[in-house]
């Protein structure tokens, strides 16, 4: 277990440095100056000039990179052209919303899609599987902003049960913050919970073929039971290989979502950082994600060994 671990972090380590490496550069190359942005098209070259060195644009981009990775690895992540602030703080006062309401729509996305998925597998072919299936369809058609545009027109508009967007903050009043993730949670999680139903579904029909399942049963255990306690976990790692590719997703994924519910969040703030330059936010943040998408495939290794050895042992 710990060779393997070990290669699982080597590979961590060396994706996060290729990572910041592409970051870097994409950002390097883009169009334009962040100084002359921040300036305005009026300034005066040599008040340009003087910001650009004031914000390090000056620097050889070798220089700025390496200057970038030790900020990174000391938490110190600079000041925002924008607002004036250490790019830090802002990430954990966003973070402090765009977390939970992708941990919310994580927790839906998995509720709704193993009892779908396992439900449609017992009941192969039958109705209820027809027409679960025929509705997972139609989820994964539908774009989640215009769902979430859906959700506002019913459920903020016409039925008036939740506001149309805005956060009131988790120390003011908890319960009020929670029912105003809960729109954007649900409009995230449908097209979701549709692809990981249907992956779960081909998961748990695979498994059902198997002998054991057969021994199983002739030994008195429930169709039921038999799923619940031997064939779900058995068809769990293409399942859970979906799950962490789609938390990542939603982290990533909550950018629009942010905005048309109009939320101050992680997704926001990126969205905000690239209509005014701020260069260093954006590649805070994008890194940021780009950590949490590595971060959570390293898990999903782990669990792979820890629910099916035999993946630990062909490793090795």
């Amino acid at each position: 277990m710990g060779l393997f671990l070990l290669k699982r972090f080597a590979t961590l380590i060396g994706t996060l440095i290729g990572a910041s490496v592409l970051v870097f550069l994409v950002l390097e190359i883009l169009p334009g100056d962040a100084a002359m942005i921040l300036m305005g098209p009026d300034a005066a070259p040599d008040a340009v000039r003087a910001l650009a060195v004031k914000l390090g644009l000056d620097q050889p981009p070798l220089a700025r990179y390496f200057h970038w990775v030790v900020g990174m690895l000391t938490l110190d992540l600079g000041n925002s052209y924008t607002y004036s602030s250490p790019v830090l703080d802002l990430i954990l006062e966003r973070l402090t919303l765009t977390a939970p309401l992708a941990l919310m729509a994580m927790a839906l996305t998995v509720v709704l899609a193993l009892a779908s998925g396992v439900y449609a597998a017992s009941n192969h072919n039958k109705a209820g599987d027809v027409s679960l299936m025929g509705l997972t369809q139609i989820g994964i058609a539908i774009p989640n902003f215009w769902f979430a545009i859906l959700l506002i027109l019913l459920f903020s508009v016409h039925l008036q049960w939740f506001s149309a967007g805005g956060f009131s903050g988790w120390s003011d009043e908890p319960l009020q913050a929670f029912k105003s993730l809960l729109l954007p949670a649900v409009s995230l999680a449908v097209v979701q919970s549709a692809i990981l139903a249907r992956i779960t579904r081909s998961a748990v029909l695979e498994v059902l073929r198997e002998d054991f399942v057969r021994t199983a049963r002739a030994k008195g255990l429930s169709r039921r039971a038999t799923v619940w306690r031997h064939v779900l976990r058995n068809a769990m790692i293409p399942v859970i290989t979906v799950m962490g590719l789609q938390f990542a997703e939603l982290l990533a994924g909550t950018i629009v979502v942010e905005n048309v519910f109009y939320l101050p969040g992680l997704g926001r703030l990126i969205f905000q950082a690239i209509s005014n330059r701020d260069l260093i936010v954006v590649r805070n943040c994008v890194m940021l994600l780009a950590t949490m998408v590595v971060v959570v495939n390293f898990v999903v290794d782990v669990l792979y060994a820890v629910i099916d050895p035999r993946v630990k042992a062909s490793d090795i």
